[in-house]
């Protein structure tokens, strides 16, 4: 059974501030999001964890194995550097989606994303190290099927894009409802989802789903660890697999 330690992040009256004294220019903004973006996830990284930048706002870190100490550790490093602060909320459960669910209200209970007052909230409780298992987090790797060939060295950029942003639309929705996991693009024709513990069927079932809806092929890799680096790595290992024997689900365990 997985049991998901998840972090939301989210920056503190990042909306107002974006236009006080007066709006900033957006190129400014966009790399001051991108340099914090890269920051949080050097800093959960060297701890096994991953981080996903969603809609760069508000970002969603798999921190199985970070304690309450390593996020004030994190706010305090943010807050010392950005004009911007963070506030966190962490949470754990066999689901990804209920534990991103119960992190989230944890930071909504302690005031609005636009609440001048708030600031460096940290609410919740992480795992404590004697209940920490090798099978906490499921990670599952998915890539598009010759996605050079179809797409890359096929279409312009822009077009191959669209492709491969469909398809991970289509997957990131169907995961969720169907399967309480959370699904992030993490570049080329990646995505990375945090699963609940799934078997075969259900990942044969997505890409599936996605060939019938968009016209996308897919394979997956599948990993289990304790945090989120030892399961990303083994899904990794797992997607080398498929892509030697083109099978289109293996899983490393």
């Amino acid at each position: 059974m997985t049991n998901t330690q998840v972090t939301l992040v989210q920056i503190d009256n990042y909306g107002p501030w974006t236009v006080t004294p007066e709006p900033r220019r957006e190129a400014d903004l966009q790399t001051m999001q991108s340099r914090l973006y890269a920051d949080i996830s050097q800093f959960v990284g060297n701890r096994d964890g991953y981080t996903f930048f969603t809609r760069f706002d508000n970002m969603i870190a798999v921190t199985n194995g970070l304690t309450m100490a390593d996020h004030e550790l994190l706010q305090e490093s943010v807050g010392n550097r950005y004009p911007v602060t963070l506030s966190l909320g962490v949470a754990t459960g066999t689901s990804p989606v209920q534990a991103l669910s119960d992190a989230t209200t944890f930071v909504q209970n302690a005031g609005s994303a636009q609440d001048e007052d708030r600031r460096e909230c940290l609410e919740g409780r992480a795992i404590d190290e004697p209940h920490r298992t090798d099978d906490d987090v499921q990670i599952a790797h998915f890539d598009v099927v010759d996605a050079t060939g179809q797409y890359t060295d096929e279409l312009n950029a822009f077009d191959s894009f669209i492709q491969i942003e469909q398809g991970y639309a289509e997957l990131m929705r169907h995961m969720r409802y169907a399967h309480d996991s959370l699904s992030f693009f993490v570049g080329g024709d990646n995505v990375i989802v945090v699963c609940p513990d799934l078997g075969a069927n259900d990942y044969e079932d997505a890409i599936q789903h996605v060939e019938t809806a968009v016209d996308v092929e897919l394979q997956v890799g599948v990993g289990r660890g304790s945090s989120a680096h030892d399961a990303g790595f083994a899904a990794k290992h797992a997607l080398e697999t498929c892509r030697a024997d083109g099978t289109r689900v293996e899983f490393d365990w």
